[in-house]
């Protein structure tokens, strides 16, 4: 009886403690975004020294990286969870060798990635070439899961076949359930809605409402797969705007997520709540990976600690994935850059000041817009060709990606100048790397439809519109109507002067005006926002409507069959190398000239009514008619009730 007794004690003992053991458990999420192949600490890329510490002032270096996630899981006796926001891709010379080599994707398996979702930067390369980078990376082996809820592939075109394929076998996953400690995690990947705007050359690929697949998903894992806690990689973003904080939105309309690690807006924030999901982001370009720890406990998620880990010099970066690195810098040098004469290293200009980019006029921006007219003109000097001179380059914001630091040397190397316009693909046979210019002719009206957008557009949709320009300068009062604020434009440059533009609907000079082809794609969406108010219609230069801006990229070698791409990054490595060398030294030099800003855009602010009627299109004049017949209706109103009233 007594041993009976102990028995029961005993059973009942291991019964209660078994919940209490249940209870309580810890996971701990390491997490990046929007890294952007910066695999080498920054600015400059040639001061970093990843296995020294104390030594430099750069930033990031997924070598470091690696050494903060070993030393959470050698710090944690809990399960750890390392995961990505997606955008891995596109942002340095290294991605030049995705197609081949899928290293940002080998590098992360080895670091110790569990899983990445896709950014629209991974779909820079067009369906059928990240389907070509998940193969490579399946080769390889030892790579994180992929996962992706939302890609939606067209039932019309064959052009996301290769891709769809890849999707199918299962390379890319909805979700993936991952058990840690007897705890069930679902994790899934969603591409935001502003994000999946900004991927043109995702066609035909398109994206299902990430609000309508979170809901799917959190009703799938919750319910078939009995998931205790579910992560949502979200590659939307975070803005201080709660209309357009589309994370913050996806937690409010979708109840069960309970962390959402966000990427895409670049965001350095910390911890942001809704109701009971937290949502995080890591800024960007692996300055700072975030590590939080999580609780379980009775069916919730709590969270216990969080912090930002700043990755700088005073992290010794990991041995092993510096020593991955240095070989593909290697195959950088012997198969991206040797037929271009330069190498990852090599100095191509001294720098007294760092060329930064602004949300307004800025000095690299000038640079770099300068560059595009600059590189058209020089590769049409044939005096056989009578195609008039490139005079207006554009170049947004949201393609200049990085500042070209000088750092204590003064010195720009090819791969820092690199990191400041790194995006893209070609069109050709290859579909080579880099974004192609293309130039054809607009309407002087059509000019100031152009400038419009930095005027009306870019307050709305953010700083990826911001225009810096070349070749013409502008003034514009923001108390005007939206979509008419520019109130002069003159065409020139500094060097050669500015000559004031007429520019009425009745004018029909054609400008020659050039861009990267991505920034031109813009014109169509921006014709559509506007309801079709700021529509610009690309021209030959007989006038003729252009129906594929593909068909007007600028071809280098007229004589060889085929378009022989001009690429954006090649004209700004060129432009630069091409500087004087003012200093005798044998290295051109930035000139004083790019300092500061040159004047090209300017604010006029006036209420004055003249002002804001001068040269008005007819949404200024509608708009003011409106309110003329608004003010007289109420004056008319008005004098029939005092009447009334008189009458009484």
């Amino acid at each position: 009886m007594k041993l009976l007794r102990l028995f029961c004690l005993m059973a009942g003992v291991v019964l209660i403690a078994q919940p209490l053991c249940a209870a309580g458990k810890t996971i701990t999420v390491v997490h990046s975004n929007d890294l952007h192949s910066h695999l080498l600490g920054f600015s400059p890329n040639i001061e970093y020294t990843p296995l020294e510490t104390g030594d430099d002032t750069t930033v990031g270096g997924w070598a470091r990286i690696a050494t903060v996630i070993k030393g959470v899981r050698r710090d944690r006796t809990n399960p750890v969870l390392v995961l990505d926001a997606g955008d891995f891709l596109m942002g340095s010379l290294f991605h030049m060798l995705s197609r081949e080599e899928a290293l940002e994707l080998r590098l992360m398996g080895a670091m110790g990635y569990d899983a990445v979702t896709l950014g629209n930067h991974e779909f820079d390369l067009k369906p059928a070439g990240l389907a070509h980078i998940l193969l490579t990376a399946e080769r390889f082996g030892r790579t994180p899961s992929i996962v992706l809820s939302n890609a939606v592939f067209s039932t019309e075109s064959t052009a996301d076949d290769e891709l769809e394929q890849v999707f199918a076998r299962g390379v890319v996953q909805p979700y993936r359930i991952v058990e840690k400690d007897g705890i069930r995690i679902g994790i899934f990947g969603l591409m935001g809605r502003n994000a999946s705007e900004v991927a043109p050359f995702a066609s035909p690929v398109t994206f299902e409402d990430p609000v309508a697949a979170a809901r799917g998903m959190v009703e799938m894992l919750r319910g078939e797969e009995k998931a205790d806690i579910v992560i949502c990689l979200s590659h939307s973003g975070l803005a201080d705007d709660p209309e357009r904080s589309e994370d913050e939105i996806l937690a409010k309309e979708v109840p069960g997520i309970d962390v959402i690690i966000s990427g895409h807006t670049h965001t350095k924030t910390g911890v942001r709540m809704v109701h009971d999901t937290i949502i995080v982001q890591a800024w960007s370009y692996g300055r700072q990976v975030g590590v939080m720890d999580i609780t379980w406990d009775s069916g919730r998620v709590l969270l216990e600690n969080y912090r930002l880990v700043d990755i700088d010099d005073s992290i010794k970066g990991d041995s092993s994935i510096a020593g991955m690195i240095d070989d593909f810098e290697s195959r950088i040098n012997e198969d991206i850059l040797a037929e271009t004469g330069l190498t990852f290293r090599g100095i191509i200009a001294n720098a007294p000041f760092t060329l930064e980019i602004r949300e307004e006029e800025c000095n690299l921006g000038n640079l770099i817009a300068d560059s595009i007219p600059w590189y058209i003109n020089g590769h049409e000097s044939d005096p056989d060709d009578t195609a008039p001179r490139v005079e207006v380059g554009v170049v947004s914001n949201g393609v200049i990606r990085d500042a070209i630091e000088p750092g204590r040397t003064g010195n720009i190397a090819v791969c820092d100048a690199f990191r400041s316009i790194p995006l893209g693909i070609g069109f050709d046979d290859q579909s080579s790397m880099g974004y192609p210019l293309i130039s054809f002719y607009i309407y002087p009206a059509e000019l100031k439809k152009a400038l419009e957008i930095l005027t009306s557009i870019y307050p709305l949709k953010g700083p990826d519109y911001y225009l810096q320009l070349a070749g013409v300068k502008f003034s514009y009062n923001p108390h005007r109507m939206i979509f008419d604020r520019v109130t002069e434009i003159w065409l020139g440059d500094n060097q050669r002067g500015y000559t004031r533009l007429d520019y009425p609907a009745s004018n029909k000079r054609l400008i020659r005006v050039a861009a990267d082809i991505y920034n031109a794609t813009f014109l169509k969406i921006v014709g559509n926002f506007t309801w079709h108010i700021l529509d610009i219609v690309p021209k030959d230069r007989d006038g003729t409507p252009i129906a594929d801006l593909k068909s007007v990229r600028v071809d280098a070698d007229k004589r060889t069959p085929g378009i022989q791409e001009l690429k954006e990054y090649m004209g700004v490595l060129e432009y630069i190398r091409a500087l004087p060398d003012t200093t005798g030294d044998g290295v051109p030099d930035i000139p004083e000239r790019y300092r500061n800003k040159l004047g090209r855009q300017f604010v006029e602010v006036s209420w004055n009514p003249f002002n804001l009627l001068k040269r008005g299109t007819y949404v200024t004049w509608i708009a003011f008619g409106t309110i003329v017949i608004a003010l007289l209706t109420v004056i008319v109103i008005a004098h029939l009730v005092w009447r009334v009233i008189r009458r009484y």
